[in-house]
């Protein structure tokens, strides 16, 4: 799946190309997203390559070849600049529309039965992907493993916190949180843009993401780039 931001480069490169058969410059992606430098369109077009949408042609200046579109737009969704899924903001753990069963709000003293929470996606523990915000199928929880708030699941894909005790294939049970203290696992999103699930620490004025697998480095952010989405408060495991 690509982020907004992938997506909406994507769109803009393939509009270009088809409008004047030449791609967009750095600095006229750049003002068309909306970024404050270069760095972030380096790291969109190579997330892009990286995922076999583009292309860069060898030997050529500003040469961007688009190779395909994502398979959920239909025809004709591709001319429409700004088309983009949903990802991680700040409503995440909202059900999709039409959720199908609806999660109900979890109350503190709630002992009716299983409470539905949604499934919103996948979260990485290791390179970042992104978390997808609609609903794609529901889990029941006892009341007591969840306790009051809203919450909201993730199915965990890599290996940076195995010793937290995460692994890849879990599914991490979040509760709604905009922020968090310092040793909380949380969902983080960085740059609104990349999701990733990482213990959280304070550097300063800096916040840094910190793996719990010493084959990945603590990732130090500037305040302004991360946003908490929620803290991990249980996980799943199917053996």
């Amino acid at each position: 799946m690509l982020t907004r931001k992938q997506l909406d480069l994507l769109m803009f490169i393939n509009e270009r190309l088809k409008e004047s058969g030449v791609p967009p410059s750095f600095d006229e992606m750049k003002e068309a997203l909306n970024l404050a430098s270069k760095s972030g369109i380096h790291r969109l077009i190579t997330a892009l390559e990286e995922r076999g949408f583009i292309r860069r042609l060898p030997n050529r200046a500003r040469a961007l070849e688009v190779i395909r579109l994502p398979d959920s737009l239909t025809p004709g969704a591709g001319q429409r600049r700004g088309f983009s899924p949903s990802v991680i903001q700040g409503s995440l753990g909202r059900p999709a529309p039409e959720p199908k069963p609806a999660p109900r709000p979890v109350k503190a003293n709630d002992a009716d039965g299983p409470i539905a929470i949604p499934v919103m996606g996948k979260i990485a523990a290791g390179v970042p992907i992104s978390a997808i915000e609609h609903q794609t199928r529901s889990i029941s929880l006892p009341p007591d493993m969840i306790g009051a708030g809203e919450h909201y699941a993730l199915e965990v894909e890599g290996d940076s916190m195995i010793e937290a005790g995460i692994f890849s294939g879990d599914t991490a049970i979040i509760k709604k949180s905009d922020t968090a203290n310092a040793g909380d696992i949380i969902v983080a999103l960085v740059d609104d843009e990349e999701a990733t699930l990482k213990r959280f620490r304070r550097k300063g004025a800096s916040i840094a993401l910190e793996a719990a697998n010493p084959a990945y480095e603590t990732r130090i952010f500037g305040p302004d780039r991360v946003r908490v989405q929620g803290r991990l408060v249980g996980l799943i495991r199917r053996y």
